[in-house]
């Protein structure tokens, strides 16, 4: 597994044509082999422009490989503090190309999920710009309630949005581990969108499938709720997944929202359901 970045607390960035208001943004980031695999697969990127988890899957050590090569190449791909939607693509480009070459010929192939918040700025408004391949999520908590902003690329997923499942008894489907998108595997990666403003006060969660298995929504969002610290709520949770049964590898980064340029006008467009 790979970690890129480091805590921090009250990080100050400068947001272009913003009149001198800064963004101020703190984060912290967990992860934990769990207790049942002999190594971990998920990696992760903490600093601006990028807060990313990617879980990798495949044969022996080419998950590994495939996670390292996409948080690796978003690292690489952006020399300041915000990003845009075509360095991102480019950046999977070359991962997916990375991967290829890792696998070296593994019959299983290999591939990643990834999901997490890039940093954007338009007009002197900062904004997350969500992105997500696979079944790894990103949740942001507004106002203290937690929202999933991203969808599952997973076979249960298509089985809820087509009416043949319940949304609370997908987690502990079969198949709930088979997904329908990832970065890698020879396929050109795809994925998922959204423009969130950013204001003070929020937090994004974002994390693998390890944490959301054991703990569910309600669960993340009971402990949130109750943890102030960015770095603190990173830890406690991947403690609780791993108590809870740790049946995976688990890996948290948080981004909370402790300032931002006023009166954002950047179109929210996290569906309301």
């Amino acid at each position: 597994m790979t970690e890129l970045g480091r805590a921090a607390t009250e990080h100050a960035i400068d947001v272009p044509g913003a009149d001198g208001t800064p963004l101020t943004l703190s984060w912290g980031a967990a992860t934990d082999v769990g207790r049942r695999r002999d190594h971990n697969e998920d990696s992760y990127l903490v600093g601006a422009p990028f807060f990313v988890v990617a879980d990798g899957m495949g044969g022996h050590l080419a998950g590994d490989r495939a996670s390292d090569a996409v948080v690796r190449r978003l690292d690489q791909v952006s020399d300041g503090p915000f990003t845009t939607r075509q360095q991102i693509q480019r950046a999977l480009l070359l991962a997916t190309a990375d991967i290829e070459r890792a696998a070296g010929g593994n019959a299983l192939g290999a591939g990643t999920t990834v999901t997490g918040v890039a940093l954007v700025a338009g007009q002197g408004q900062p904004a997350a710009l969500v992105f997500n391949v696979g079944d790894s999520r990103t949740y942001r908590i507004e106002g203290g309630s937690l929202h999933r902003v991203t969808v599952d690329h997973s076979v249960v997923q298509e089985m809820v949005d087509a009416g043949l499942l319940r949304a609370e008894d997908a987690e502990q489907h079969p198949d709930s581990n088979v997904i329908t998108r990832a970065v890698g595997f020879g396929e050109p990666p795809e994925p998922d969108w959204w423009t969130l403003p950013l204001r003070a006060g929020d937090r994004y969660v974002i994390c693998s499938d390890g944490l959301t298995k054991e703990l569910g929504d309600v669960g993340i969002g009971r402990i949130a709720a109750r943890v102030p610290s960015a770095q603190a709520l990173a830890e406690r949770l991947v403690g609780d997944a791993v108590v809870a049964g740790g049946r995976d590898n688990v890996t948290v980064v948080v981004v909370q929202v402790d300032g931002a340029p006023a009166d954002a006008d950047v179109e929210d467009t996290l569906p309301r359901h």
